[in-house]
């Protein structure tokens, strides 16, 4: 499965999808990019006339490159529209703001993957290299 195809297999769509690009996949872990557009909605009401990016927007860039598309990844041809990974545990430490027009890139280390709990160490960088967010996601494959 190519990276394009993994991204094609997420569940979800703008204005809710936040992976850009994969980089690098393979079975430990993945690497991807998103770019937040000044006009996202978010940024209209959070921090007036200051806007930042949310936590837990970064925690959903997060979990979207580093847990999910390194799940569909893993599943490969058992990845079918009738399979979800949900998100289980969140750890995440926010250590510098992300800013409208900047572009992030994720990193994800697979910690394991057993019985259907994927879990993975993430971190988030700005383009000048700067870690911006770190932590644990951990989620599980379910069938709908």
């Amino acid at each position: 499965m190519n990276n394009q195809e993994i991204i094609s297999k997420l569940p979800y769509s703008k204005p809710f999808l936040f992976v850009d690009e994969i980089i690098r996949i393979d079975e430990s872990g993945v690497e991807g990019t998103y770019f937040f557009d000044k006009n996202l909605d978010f940024y209209k009401g959070h921090f007036k006339d200051n806007p930042v990016t949310p936590g837990v927007i970064l925690t959903e860039v997060m979990a979207q490159i580093g847990l999910v598309c390194l799940g569909i990844f893993l599943l490969d041809d058992s990845f079918n529209r009738n399979t979800s990974i949900a998100l289980t545990s969140t750890e995440i430490e926010f250590l510098k703001p992300v800013f409208p027009k900047e572009k992030v890139i994720v990193i994800s280390e697979k910690v394991y993957f057993r019985f259907g709990k994927l879990k993975c160490k993430v971190r988030m960088k700005n383009e000048k290299g700067e870690e911006v967010c770190t932590g644990i996601i951990a989620g599980i494959v379910i069938s709908k």
